[in-house]
């Protein structure tokens, strides 16, 4: 069967073999390429059925050269925002990599006017996951295991992690909108409402009144709701990137509970759902971590998909800790061991005991006991003073351990700093790791410390530097680079930032001679790669196009995987008029993961002028 695009037509069905449909003579043949195989979602002539959904024979293109069943998005009415949303689709699907988001490129998104129409149908095609909703499967399935809930959420959290990371959220996570593969994978689809996180959205975030991360102000962003999924900011048009972690923990809750959320009461006086006594097979560790999901502000909630990820890693370990401590043979071991303890305090020497403490506290620490190894150090100083200094280091070494896990290195760290104040580098650690988690109190505070303790530390003042760049404070970004460069001649990262905070602002000249003085000192091999980049950028920027190629080569050849490089240098190529080489460079552009503001503006612009053309 070959189903017609035409949404006006009144006999959509036709034979296989049909090349235009018996009953407008549409093509049925879009492009030369796609053939429509069945409607995905019901064809009805509702007005606020703005989309048609097929399921599609594509039989490839440059960009895409396999033939496979894929998916289509039409657009069935021609009205300006709803244009603008496919668009913004197509361009989220070409910029977010991940092997469990539909893939589209940049011949997937295209215009059909049907047979004797004045339609303009936009058309989007998507990659096609095999399997069912986990709407559809809970129905038939029931309630999940807490082991399947958790992996579940891993795998669902590492796909945002990937749309997070490239500055966007999605917004309309449901079951309906998570497939389970026939691998037993999931896959995150339907992109439609995804928001770009740019910074004039954050900024119109940043108004006065709102949530504990101050973001909140008085606003309207396009709002997406689905009852029961979306959060309160969310549907007053104030959703942030911590909206899609209540979403899904929502989600969560309907998997666990094997409920429709409109089935669940709600406590009157938080409005938070009650849940956990139709998920009994959840413990109190994971079902307290999904209210933490839930939390009513976003700034209540994990602020990172690492911080959950990281909270994920330490979940079964509460979870049997709070199954043996729900246990009876637990609370008689208990007793037991204390009543050792005091005997064994009559009869050791103080220095013993201060060892035993010390050895007792980093046994603790191993296994992740951190509230017993403060106790068991604290007690170890208690009966010997001169241990503080080796506490603190101790707790510093592990905090440099953890550096991929900043939860853990922040306690570390923090413990670090209690036993010695004046541990600058744990200090300076701290400040990075919150800086990843974005707590910006523990940021200003941390660094006032540091400056304090040693002005001219410029590790540090690069580390505030590089915050703040992160979040286009760019004046106060130079500032900071500007201090770590006058504090000490081994500062060429800073050099490095600063000359492209100077590319970003337009200020070329001085762009170029910071790339200059930075290539005359730096001997590491991706800071000088990040410098020949700038300073083919400022080149660029000057026109003197011969020179920025050479440079950007430069930079290319000391890293092949610099994406802005390549978008440079395609943009260089469009400059000298070789048309061919821009082409490649701007497929590496698009290809190649770069989180960078400047790359996703560059692609923006590609993307918008091939769009142009259709």
């Amino acid at each position: 069967m070959s189903y017609c695009i035409n949404p006006l037509c009144t006999h959509r069905q036709n034979t296989d073999d049909a090349e235009i449909c018996l009953s407008c003579g549409t093509s049925l043949l879009i492009k030369n390429r796609i053939r429509l195989l069945k409607p995905l979602k019901a064809l009805t002539d509702n007005p606020y059925n703005y989309f048609d959904v097929f399921e599609v024979d594509d039989a490839g293109t440059k960009w895409h050269p396999v033939r496979e069943q894929r998916v289509m998005k039409v657009l069935r009415w021609n009205t300006p925002n709803l244009v603008e949303l496919i668009k913004r689709e197509s361009l989220t699907l070409q910029l977010i990599r991940h092997p469990k988001i539909p893939r589209s490129t940049l011949d997937d998104y295209f215009t059909f006017v049907p047979n004797n129409s004045l339609l303009i149908l936009h058309c989007l095609v998507m990659d096609k996951f095999e399997g069912q909703n986990l709407e559809q499967w809970i129905k038939f399935n029931g309630k999940i295991s807490q082991s399947l809930a958790l992996e579940w959420l891993k795998q669902l959290v590492e796909i945002l992690d990937t749309v997070h990371r490239s500055n966007f959220f999605h917004r309309d996570i449901k079951p309906s909108n998570i497939v389970l593969q026939p691998n037993g994978q999931l896959a995150l689809v339907d992109f439609g409402t995804a928001r770009r996180v740019t910074d004039t959205y954050l900024a119109k975030v940043s108004g006065s009144g709102g949530t504990s991360t101050g973001r909140g102000g008085v606003y309207e962003i396009t709002s997406v709701v689905t009852p029961r999924y979306t959060p309160l900011e969310q549907v007053n048009g104030q959703a942030v990137p911590q909206s899609d972690f209540y979403a899904l923990g929502r989600t969560l809750v309907h998997l666990v509970s094997g409920t429709s959320l409109i089935r669940l009461p709600t406590d009157k006086s938080t409005g938070n759902l009650i849940w956990r006594d139709k998920a009994q097979q959840i413990d109190r560790p994971f079902a307290d971590f999904i209210e933490d999901l839930m939390a009513p502000l976003p700034g209540q909630r994990p602020q990172t998909t690492r911080v959950i990820l990281q909270r994920l890693e330490g979940l079964p370990f509460k979870s049997k800790i709070n199954r043996i401590v729900k246990s009876k043979l637990f609370l008689i071991s208990a007793s037991i061991t204390f009543a050792l303890t005091l005997v064994a305090l009559g009869y050791a020497s103080l220095p013993v005991i201060a060892n035993n403490y010390l050895n007792q506290g980093k046994k603790a620490h191993k296994e992740n006991r951190f509230i017993d190894a403060e106790s068991d150090f604290n007690t170890a100083i208690k009966y010997n003073s001169n241990l503080t200094y080796s506490v603190s280091e101790f707790y510093f070494d592990q905090g440099d351990s953890h550096e991929d896990k900043p939860e853990i290195a922040r306690k570390n760290y923090e413990l670090a700093i209690k036993f010695n104040p004046k541990n600058v580098s744990a200090y300076n650690n701290l400040a990075l790791i919150c800086q990843q988690m974005y707590d910006l109190n523990c940021i200003e505070n941390t660094y006032k410390i540091i400056f304090k303790l040693q002005p001219d530390m410029w590790e540090a003042r690069y580390g505030l530097g590089s915050f703040y760049d992160d979040h286009g404070k760019y004046d106060l970004a130079e500032q900071q680079y500007k201090l770590a460069i006058q504090s000490s001649e081994q500062a060429i990262p800073a050099v490095n930032n600063l000359s492209r905070l100077k590319n970003i602002i337009g200020d070329y000249s001085a762009a170029e001679a910071l790339a200059l003085q930075g290539l005359q000192k730096g001997k590491d091999i991706e800071v000088q790669a990040s410098l020949y980049k700038n300073l083919g950028w400022a080149l660029l920027e000057q026109k003197r196009y011969a020179e920025a190629k050479t440079n950007l080569q430069k930079s290319t050849e000391l890293d092949p995987e610099r994406t802005d490089a390549y978008c440079l240098l395609a943009q260089v190529q469009e400059a000298l008029n070789i048309r061919s080489e821009a082409k490649m460079y701007w497929e590496f552009c698009l290809i190649l993961n770069s989180s960078l503001p400047e790359v996703q503006k560059w692609r923006e612009r590609v993307l918008e002028r091939v769009f142009r053309e259709y």
